[in-house]
């Protein structure tokens, strides 16, 4: 069997490195976004937090785009802008503020564990072009693993959280989707994020404004800390680096990165939070970077 025939694409190239790379930094970005968030929520009130990210990403987002004199996207553009601020702007981050609520950081890891394979099956209806039976088998696998894992975690439960979560996860696919496609077609991933955010700014806003007056504030580090997290690196330099990763190496291939994220989400859940791993985290690791090793080598067909 040819290497243009099977189902393994070649080991390396530059742009597939460069793009890894660089989705690979957003992974880890990410993964810090539940603990910051806990972190926030030591000082804010759930809808406080939810409003004040959002603003002061989009007040980054605005001054980066002036600085840098960014042209206004076309208009073909806005609809999938509009995805993007809808699902990572708005959506993901209150819906999973709201099931951190309630929720353990571990049990919320589990949205994380199908995001990447709810994010190929978006790509591939938008591109309308399937990845290989080897990749799908491959995330289905790695996506298997991580809720086995993660449900665990949770003793099997499911709880109104997990109701946020499945809600937080189908916008976040699609957000991704819409977004590293636009990415794809050459608009650069910072200002993908830059302008969906900005699109999101007025809900925001109205959140903050809303929310402020009841619910009491208490401007501790931690919620400081937390709060400087999700809005700066969450809601806006995380996506940076994970949209552009995206345009170089497509869509469903970078989302499988992220089945390494509820992973590194726990350990920092264990250092930074004291919350405690079972003995099962050595073997998911395994499983699941075996699964990334497989979906980055398999072709798009």
């Amino acid at each position: 069997m040819t290497a243009q025939q099977g189902s393994l694409a070649p080991l390396t190239a530059p742009a597939v490195s460069s793009g890894t790379l660089y989705a690979a930094l957003g992974v880890v970005s990410f993964s810090f976004s539940f603990p910051g968030t806990v972190w926030a929520l030591d000082g804010f009130g759930p809808w406080s937090a939810i409003g004040v990210r959002g603003v002061l990403a989009a007040v980054i987002a605005v001054v980066a785009l002036l600085i840098t004199r960014a042209p206004l996207p076309a208009r073909g553009d806005w609809p999938a802008l509009a995805v993007v601020a809808g699902g990572c702007a708005v959506g993901f981050p209150l819906l999973t503020t709201l099931a951190l609520q309630t929720s353990s950081t571990a049990n919320s890891a589990v949205v994380i564990g199908v995001l990447p394979m709810a994010t190929a099956v978006f790509s591939a209806v938008l591109t309308r072009r399937s990845p290989s039976k080897v990749f799908w088998a491959a995330a289905g696998v790695g996506a298997a693993a991580v809720l086995v894992f993660t449900l665990a975690q949770s003793h099997g439960r499911p709880t109104v959280a997990d109701l946020f979560l499945f809600g937080a996860l189908l916008v976040c696919a699609a957000g991704y989707a819409f977004g590293g496609r636009l990415s794809a077609a050459g608009m650069p991933g910072w200002r993908v994020i830059a302008w969906g955010v900005v699109l999101a700014a007025p809900v925001n806003l109205a959140v903050t404004l809303w929310a402020l007056p009841h619910e009491p504030v208490h401007f501790t580090a931690k919620a400081l800390l937390g709060m400087a997290y999700i809005a700066g690196i969450s809601q806006f330099g995380g996506f940076v680096v994970w949209y552009k990763g995206m345009g170089l190496i497509g869509v469903a291939r970078a989302s499988q990165l992220q089945l390494a994220q509820p992973l590194l989400t726990l350990v920092w859940a264990v250092l930074l939070l004291g919350e405690h791993l079972t003995a099962a985290v050595p073997l998911t690791a395994a499983i699941v970077l075996t699964c990334i090793v497989v979906t980055q080598r398999a072709r798009t067909s």
